[in-house]
């Protein structure tokens, strides 16, 4: 492809000038198409996708449209392409880049902030006060991609280098995309939530963020780590990642059982990645006073919540959104230390043109899917760009 002169290409690495992408068209539809590959601009770079994990918000966004967020509105029939827990290969660098070589392998984060609002100075860029302002004429530096910007159900994205981590070359790619997931439980264990070891944490919810929060409270000296949720087979995942206990709700008081495993007191820290009608409330009887409660999943109903329980025991609670500060960078130092294996919630794997049915095995736990990736053939992608 011809690359403008101010971006740094290789042929070791060509890029063609045309890409498949899948499309959003109307709520839940998606389509293979012909996209132009996109220029890197100042401190960006090409990305050649290798492989996308399938995220929750990402079947979210196709059938609901929020949190996406398009031209200032719902992500539909805006030629909008979404996925954003994905992997790949450095092959373009914009202006002045310098930070990052053609041919390396890197996994991304979605937000790069504005970088200009009091979020971003702060460094909580996942909290841009300028979300979304990426459209037509205005252009205020924000990025999330496949929020905001075109995202990873294709075989090219730009990426800005602050959302860019460095994947050592014994991970594979599939591994690689879930560095993001435990970024995530990362950032609200230690980023927002202050843990340290020897506290102890509930985690709620077996899902990818919560099994691998169950792993991250272990490996950060958490004790004990108790993962709830109503799946065995997940449950028992959860204790090989190293949680301490595992609680079935269907079969036992969890809050009792919680705090019969602390003697009477609760825990330290509860971090609630189920979801569930009254997750908040029982969040609340598990921890002790004075504990913290962090949110990660998202209700689809408004609960009712007793506050006076929270003021009367001096709880603190807040909601986390994405993998923000330093969070991914030390997860991956984590299983690249193999500190814990994230690899046990990789369950299926499928061809990027396979996405639907990716999608359907994400969005219905066909053969009780936890994790599913797509891939795209790397020999494909060079046989293309080289054509």
């Amino acid at each position: 492809m011809s690359m403008p002169d101010n971006v740094t290409t290789s042929e070791t690495h060509p890029v063609p000038e045309t890409m498949k992408a899948w499309v959003l068209g109307d709520p839940g539809e998606l389509t293979l198409s012909e996209k132009p590959v996109p220029v890197p601009g100042k401190a960006q770079v090409l990305v050649r996708i290798d492989a996308v994990a399938i995220c929750a918000t990402d079947l979210e966004i196709i059938h609901h449209g929020p949190p996406a967020q398009i031209n200032g509105g719902d992500p539909f029939n805006k030629n909008f392409t979404p996925g954003h827990e994905y992997m790949g290969t450095v092959v373009a660098l914009g202006p002045g880049v310098d930070e990052y070589e053609i041919g390396e392998r890197v996994t991304v984060e979605i937000h790069a902030g504005c970088g200009q609002c009091k979020r971003c100075r702060q460094g909580m860029y996942t909290s841009c006060h300028n979300y979304g302002k990426n459209y037509g004429d205005v252009d205020k530096g924000h990025r999330a991609n496949g929020f905001t910007t075109d995202g990873g159900f294709a075989e090219y994205a730009v990426n800005n280098i602050n959302t860019l981590i460095h994947v050592d070359d014994n991970m594979s790619d599939e591994e690689a995309t879930l560095v993001v997931t435990a970024g995530t439980a990362m950032y609200g264990l230690t980023e927002l939530g202050g843990l340290v070891a020897g506290e102890s944490v509930v985690v709620t919810g077996p899902g990818p963020i919560g099994l691998l929060g169950a792993a991250v409270a272990k490996a950060l000296g958490a004790q004990p780590v108790i993962l709830t949720g109503t799946r065995d087979n997940r449950l028992e995942i959860g204790k090989r990642l190293g949680a301490d206990h595992v609680i079935n709700v269907r079969n036992e008081d969890v809050v009792e059982k919680v705090r019969e495993l602390t003697g009477g007191k609760g825990v330290d820290y509860v971090v609630e990645c189920a979801g569930a009608p009254n997750g908040l409330n029982e969040a609340a009887q598990m921890v002790n006073r004075g504990g913290k409660i962090c949110l990660a999943a998202f209700p689809h109903n408004s609960p009712e919540v007793d506050v006076a329980y929270l003021v009367r025991n001096n709880i603190y609670l807040y909601g986390i959104r994405g993998e923000g500060k330093t969070a991914t960078h030390r997860a991956e130092a984590f299983m690249r230390q193999k500190r814990f294996d994230a690899t046990l919630i990789h369950t299926h794997t499928f061809d990027m043109v396979d996405l639907k049915e990716a999608l359907r095995y994400a969005k219905d736990r066909v053969e009780d899917a936890i994790k599913v990736v797509v891939k795209n053939p790397q020999e494909q992608s060079k046989k293309v760009a080289a054509e």
